[in-house]
């Protein structure tokens, strides 16, 4: 109980850190951001992955799994994201398109 207690307190710690330096950087960084908290995203769903490779208790597995489904949501959201920003600086083809 007292690992559990830890780990919501650090949680804790960390989301009121990370919104407080979130909140103060300008618009125009946004997009790396994010591909660092997909980076992040990545790392808690190896972590859950560890977490479940070894006997723990019920409480953990319930919060590892949501720990896996929200990192993964925000992982499967940030590529989409940044896949469609990067295809906004694609060049567009020659001869104007197909206007039939």
């Amino acid at each position: 109980m007292t690992n559990l207690l830890l780990m919501v307190g650090v949680f804790l710690f960390s989301f009121v850190v990370g919104y407080f330096l979130i909140s103060r950087i300008p618009t125009l960084l946004h997009t790396p951001l994010m591909s660092m908290t997909n980076a992040i995203s990545a790392v808690t769903i190896l972590g859950v992955l560890i977490l479940f490779s070894v006997s723990s208790t019920r409480t953990e597995q319930v919060i590892g799994s949501i720990a896996f489904v929200m990192a993964a949501f925000n992982l499967v959201g940030g590529f989409a994201i940044t896949d469609r920003m990067l295809r906004l600086f694609k060049k567009k083809p020659a001869g104007g398109g197909n206007n039939g």
